[in-house]
């Protein structure tokens, strides 16, 4: 069975890019979201394997998004998405549980070897 993942991404552009990413390589893609509240709720109702979460969003950012989904589940599986000059917000995030992170623009090798690393494939 396919590992299913949850994108979330303020800008449609770019998860179509991880969309097509992992597509390619054998994921499956559960659903989409544009903001951290919404990655909340499609996170409670598809419970994915993994999500891809950006950093800056409107509505809720992703670190707040990604404490809020972990309180729902301890251990939940979160890569952050963030693009240069973020380090700040990366440590953050880490420090909130993420499991790894991918900076922008995607490298789709690197995308892959992250959701490897953190799913123990």
């Amino acid at each position: 069975m396919a590992n299913r993942i949850l994108i979330v991404d303020d800008a449609a552009f770019m998860r179509m890019m991880i969309r097509d990413i992992l597509t390619k390589n054998g994921f499956e893609v559960v659903g989409e979201a544009q903001d951290g509240a919404q990655a909340v709720e499609k996170f409670k109702e598809l419970h994915p394997d993994l999500i891809t979460m950006d950093i800056t969003m409107p509505e809720m950012d992703g670190i707040a998004a990604l404490k809020e989904i972990k309180k729902v589940d301890p251990n939940a599986k979160v890569i952050m998405c963030s693009a240069m000059g973020q380090q700040a917000m990366v440590i953050d995030a880490i420090q909130a549980g993420a499991k790894d992170f991918i900076v922008k623009p995607f490298q789709s090798d690197r995308v892959i070897e992250a959701i490897n690393k953190t799913l123990g494939l």
